[in-house]
């Protein structure tokens, strides 16, 4: 099992930048793939980006591509994203998820665990 927490979200004005942070319970977080995703009021999940468990492997969406960077430090069992050139359609909750084994894509489906999820709100 595990267990996700986000922190970091908040107010910011376009333009800014924030650093998400996802803490890991479980031994086995460090051989899963990570993945951030965030929903908006009204809109489905989407997916922003993915780590596998080494850190050597990423995927973005194209909204974020450029401006948004993850990571991940295993010894810490915690995850990272951080948000650049923040922009108001940025606006969302913004969620951790580790996949239920040692692959996971890019839909909400992939992953088995979730957090509680952090809002996010860039003004303009």
């Amino acid at each position: 099992q595990v267990q996700l927490v986000e922190s970091g979200g908040g107010l910011v004005q376009a333009g800014g930048s924030l650093r998400l942070s996802c803490a890991a319970s479980g031994r086995t977080f460090s051989s899963r793939w990570m993945g951030w995703f965030r929903q908006a009021p009204g809109k489905e999940r989407e997916f922003v980006a993915r780590i596998n468990w080494s850190g050597r492997s990423t995927t973005y969406a194209d909204s974020v591509k450029g401006r948004f960077a993850i990571s991940r430090d295993n010894e810490q069992n915690s995850g990272f994203l951080q948000m650049g050139r923040l922009k108001p359609e940025d606006t969302a909750v913004y969620y951790c998820a580790a996949s239920p084994g040692i692959m996971a894509n890019t839909k909400p489906g992939d992953y088995s665990y979730w957090g509680q999820g952090t809002q996010v709100t860039v003004s303009s």
